[in-house]
């Protein structure tokens, strides 16, 4: 987490205050988060959306402005104002967001100049047709980036998305649901793989404990991102618990690879930039809120499916190996599941898994909380703003 604000005297910076929290970073004159490569003072410029690999966000002091970039997918959440910048919009008056793909110069007389950068300047989609063959070039990529020595431990839900990375990094596996149906799946499904579980159990009582700390992480009262919110947040504080510092989970796989019921109602080339849009969006619609709830946490939050060679290898597959029909059936993430096919079962590599709010049944308990209290479940948490 970053924070950092400034005392200003005629337009001249008087004195700073800067912190940054694991796993955030600080050098001499800035602060950072990233999650591929190091910030260094050389790779800090006003293209540096184009260049940088991975998600960031830094505040940099120079001699006349503060500079502040996140990279063009949004993966580490930015705010400012004049005089102070941090990870989080409740700590800056009249908070403004650095949106994804911005550098901005914020001058000290007040001024603000901005320069945006797009997702396609950076991974430059393609949907034209390819062949089986060139598609297989393509998810090779995929596999060796997934190969790559990634994080201490795996939130586990026993989806394929989970299930790859499980079968490929030997690390302790980490599950939270309040479904006993879930749970024995996924004792299964670890068993199946090898590799050792941890696995918690949660109910009412636990989610009103943990209810508002993951409203005042998440800084909304969304019903949607407060219900998928919950399980993650047990997870890492779990992980935490454990020993653990980071933790990898598979955000980014559904949106890359077609993994959303949503996606049966599209083929050809409006699926493939319905997809891209999606992943456009991810910062935005799922990890800014991750993010937020690891530095609540102290955890660092790892994503191998969103590593950029992967985002743009598969921003190049067509959207008919992504959603394919075969035998009269929609196999959704096809892709994903032929990588998987080479470490996992079939019934895992090719099990069809509902969302976590739902799966967990986080869903249904918030509601049952909130009708107990009388009230709507938007209300419920609203409070806790």
């Amino acid at each position: 987490m970053i924070y950092a604000a400034l005392q200003l005297e005629d337009n001249r910076v008087k004195k700073v205050l800067a912190k940054a929290n694991y796993p955030s970073k600080s050098s001499n004159s800035y602060l950072y988060d990233s999650s591929e490569e190091e910030v260094t003072l050389e790779k800090i410029s006003e293209d540096m959306p184009l260049r940088f690999v991975g998600f960031y966000s830094v505040v940099a002091f120079k001699a006349n402005y503060v500079f502040l970039s996140r990279d063009v997918i949004g993966g580490k959440p930015l705010y400012y104002s004049t005089t102070e910048f941090s990870s989080f919009k409740s700590l800056v008056e009249n908070a403004k967001p650095v949106n994804p793909g911005e550098v901005l110069k914020v001058y000290y007389d007040g001024e603000v100049e901005v320069k945006k950068y797009e997702f396609d300047e950076v991974f430059s989609p393609d949907p034209s047709p390819k062949d089986w063959g060139e598609v297989e070039s393509l998810l090779e990529v995929v596999e060796k980036e997934l190969r790559k020595p990634r994080g201490e431990c795996i939130s586990f839900s026993g989806g394929v998305d989970s299930s790859l990375l499980a079968a490929i990094h030997d690390v302790p596996l980490i599950s939270v649901t309040a479904s006993e149906r879930e749970e024995e799946y996924i004792r299964r499904a670890a068993k199946e793989i090898g590799r050792e579980l941890y696995l918690f159990r949660f109910g009412e009582r636990e989610v009103k404990e943990i209810l508002p700390e993951v409203v005042k992480a998440i800084e909304e009262a969304n019903p949607f991102h407060v219900s998928i919110g919950i399980p993650i947040y047990l997870s890492l504080k779990k992980a935490k618990e454990l020993g653990f510092n980071s933790m990898i989970f598979g955000q980014g796989a559904d949106e890359l690879f077609g993994g959303y019921k949503k996606y049966e109602s599209y083929s050809g080339e409006e699926l493939f930039w319905v997809l891209k849009r999606d992943v456009e969006m991810l910062g935005a619609n799922n990890l800014e809120r991750d993010v937020k709830l690891a530095y609540k946490a102290g955890m660092n939050i790892i994503t191998p499916y969103l590593q950029w060679n992967i985002i743009k290898a598969v921003m190049k597959i067509p959207a008919e190996y992504k959603v394919r029909k075969e035998n009269g059936e929609v196999i959704r993430k096809y892709s994903l599941r032929k990588i998987a096919e080479k470490y996992l079962p079939v019934e895992i590599a090719y099990r069809q898994k509902k969302a976590v709010q739902y799966s967990t049944k986080t869903t249904s308990i918030l509601e049952k909380i909130a009708k107990k209290e009388g009230v709507s479940v938007k209300d419920l948490l609203e409070k806790f703003l």
